[in-house]
């Protein structure tokens, strides 16, 4: 069996390769090329009730089967073959992946079966703005009518959840023209098959003990119980096009295939200027899953399939997702988004997955907003923009002198950002279980003063744009003090890097890659030669083709894999566990030593890592990666700043060809 031009033989093989569809409103599609669910968050119709959260699995399963005779009335014909595929304990079955001939992520995730000498098209579509799962089915070859059956398995629960036999999963439906209509609980969402010309049959019952194997691998529980009310069936025929609406809304008078065109149109438009180059397309068509509708405005998912909106992955995300793709006012939807939710000069950690009111325990999401907006300003000159931010911006900066929440303040002593407290963790090295703070970093850490020192950079450039030369002076000041502060107290002279984080008289040095910011981001904070160093530190010991490590090997801590249950994995999240975001900074440090010299370097730094887009999320970038090699896939499979950071220095530094800068050029906008 082929995909993307690589051979696959195995169910095993087949099962760690995932796609994702996502609706723009926090929903999706999702499941693995076999067929079989591997995780609690795999479904055909996983829906936002509160978008982009509150998300639950209506329909997990549609499985089918072809009957070369009429189906008889005990569904007992040996002339069935099924192409569902499911992994219970100890078995394989259906095993349906046997007929898959081929499998393509491009615009839409699209399945080739040959049954015989009937040769099957799938194709599965999620529509943008609504919780809308299409599914087509296209009869490509066939030399008689054939019957295709249709099983659909629900769970309807909270995705975060499993579903077990119970008493009180609704058994009433309707089937009319085609349209089978459910409520699986009081309280919940219905649910909607739309199957054109089809019959159904009632069976109703409970299918036992689907066996999730990632959820197993996690240390969760991993089986699952799921429902069907009955079979739907149809007759085809060669040439045969027969388009499924699965829905929350009631699809009468919609057509599957109109809606499925209409959708395709508005990602050829969103991804035509990156046609030209096949990885970057992928990532171009990956980078419109994390742009969701939040109220009225817009927002990025941080990962999927279970964040949702975080503070510090959006403003790290949003330039590689909206500028490299032409979508500025995207970008400033998302600024204001965010800005209208600014409480004593912090911007949210996160929207919680509920709709509770956001959760503000962070010391780094701010600082990535200036960096944002200021990117954004340079890459728009939205004067009116600049002149609704600026007071918001200002307004911060005033809740970083005097002091907000979690003891995050500036010394007045060196200018540097002190922040933290025993038993919260504020850095992006977030990792937390129970009351063990993984990574406590209480103090100074080495980026966040770099973010501090680029943020008082962009205020001085920002109020020059504004005239406001009094204000530029005053932020280049304290600038200037960051700088001369920062160098004196971070530089490791016995071993040539920059400590981690400083307390006190304490200074932590642990090598990690969070001090490439001091020489990745816009306003450097080191010479040529202090920076020259770092980045051979760096790369001789955190670098690897799909990203860096964030702790080095040598370390006593370091661990080799992010496998385990929840404490093993959380401990190990971030003690060497490599992330995909990272080499974001690591190219950008790298153009900085090397300059023009180091192009081919990055050249080939990203060719190399486009060959992850074939494994794990299929077109998509994970989320982690094993510290050792093979550097296997773990965590999300498809995560924002992942995606963002490879397109954003792709962008800015054209490091491949066929490739656009242009402005607003789609009609996603």
């Amino acid at each position: 069996m082929e995909i993307q031009g690589k051979k696959y033989s195995s169910f095993e093989q087949l099962l760690s390769l995932e796609w994702i569809e996502t609706n723009g409103i926090g929903g999706y599609a999702s499941s693995t090329v076999s067929g079989a669910n591997s995780r609690r968050y795999h479904g055909l119709l996983v829906a936002s009730l509160q978008p982009p959260v509150d998300r639950h699995v209506l329909l997990a399963k549609l499985d089918e089967a072809i009957v070369f005779a009429p189906l008889n009335e005990t569904d007992d014909d040996l002339n069935r073959i099924d192409l569902g595929t499911n992994q219970y304990p100890g078995v394989i079955h259906p095993s349906g992946c046997s007929h898959l001939i081929k499998f393509e992520r491009e615009i839409f995730p699209t399945f080739y079966y040959r049954i015989n000498d009937v040769i099957l098209k799938k194709t599965i579509a999620s529509v943008a703005g609504e919780n809308t799962t299409l599914v087509l089915y296209d009869v490509v070859e066939a030399p008689d009518s054939f019957t295709l059956t249709l099983l659909p398995l629900a769970s309807a629960r909270d995705f975060h959840t499993l579903s077990v036999t119970n008493d009180n999963i609704g058994t009433q439906y309707l089937f009319e023209d085609g349209i089978f209509r459910t409520l699986n609980y009081q309280g919940g969402a219905e649910l909607f098959i739309a199957v054109p010309g089809s019959r159904f049959t009632e069976k109703q019952g409970w299918y036992y003990n689907f066996e999730y194997i990632i959820e197993q691998e996690r240390g969760l529980d991993y089986h699952e119980d799921l429902y069907s009310h009955g079979y739907f069936s149809i007759t085809l025929k060669q040439g045969d096009t027969l388009g499924v609406i699965i829905s929350t809304e009631n699809p009468e008078g919609r057509e599957a295939v109109k809606l499925f065109d209409e959708e395709k149109r508005r990602r050829e438009a969103l991804v035509r200027d990156f046609r030209l180059n096949e990885d970057l397309l992928k990532l171009a068509l990956s980078s419109d899953q994390f742009i969701v509708r939040r109220g009225d405005k817009r927002t990025i998912l941080a990962g999927y399939h279970w964040f949702s909106d975080w503070g510090r992955d959006t403003m790290i995300s949003m330039p590689g997702l909206c500028f490299a793709t032409g979508r500025f006012s995207t970008a400033r939807d998302i600024l204001s988004q965010f800005s209208e939710n600014v409480s004593e000069g912090m911007l949210p950690n996160r929207f919680p997955e509920g709709g509770e009111a956001p959760e503000y325990n962070t010391m780094d999401a701010t600082l990535w907003f200036f960096h944002a907006v200021h990117q954004y300003l340079l890459a728009t000159n939205d004067e009116s923009f600049l002149k609704t931010v600026f007071p918001i911006l200002r307004d911060i900066m005033d809740w970083h002198y005097k002091g907000t929440r979690y003891n995050i303040k500036v010394d007045p002593k060196d200018e540097l950002l002190f922040g933290g407290q025993k038993g919260v963790q504020l850095t992006w090295m977030d990792a937390k279980v129970g009351d063990w703070v993984v990574t406590p970093r209480i103090g100074k850490p080495v980026e966040i003063n770099a973010l501090w020192y680029n943020a008082l950079c962009s205020m001085e450039a920002m109020a020059l744009q504004l005239g406001n030369d009094a204000e530029a002076t005053e932020y280049r000041d304290k600038a200037a003090k960051v700088a001369k502060s920062f160098n004196s107290k971070f530089w490791n002279k016995e071993k040539g890097y920059l400590y981690d984080y400083i307390d006190g008289e304490y200074k932590n040095s642990d090598l990690r890659p969070n001090q490439l910011y001091a020489i990745s981001l816009p306003y450097p904070l080191l010479s040529k030669a202090k920076a020259k160093k770092v980045f051979e530190v760096v790369s001789e010991n955190l670098f690897t083709s799909k990203g860096l490590r964030s702790l080095a090997p040598s370390h006593k801590d370091y661990r080799h894999a992010y496998v385990g249950d929840l404490w093993t994995r959380d401990g190990s999240y971030h003690q060497g566990t490599v992330w995909s975001f990272l080499l974001g900074a690591y190219i950008d440090a790298l153009m900085m030593v090397k300059g023009t010299n180091g192009k081919s370097e990055a050249v080939k730094t990203v060719n190399k890592f486009f060959e992850h887009l074939k494994e794990a999320g299929v077109g998509t970038v994970s989320e982690i990666f094993d510290a050792d090699p093979p550097h296997t896939p773990r965590g999300c499979i498809a995560q924002a700043w992942g995606v963002a950071e490879v397109l954003r220095v792709v962008w800015k530094y054209d490091l491949l060809p066929n490739t656009s800068k242009n402005g607003e050029t789609n009609s996603t906008d």
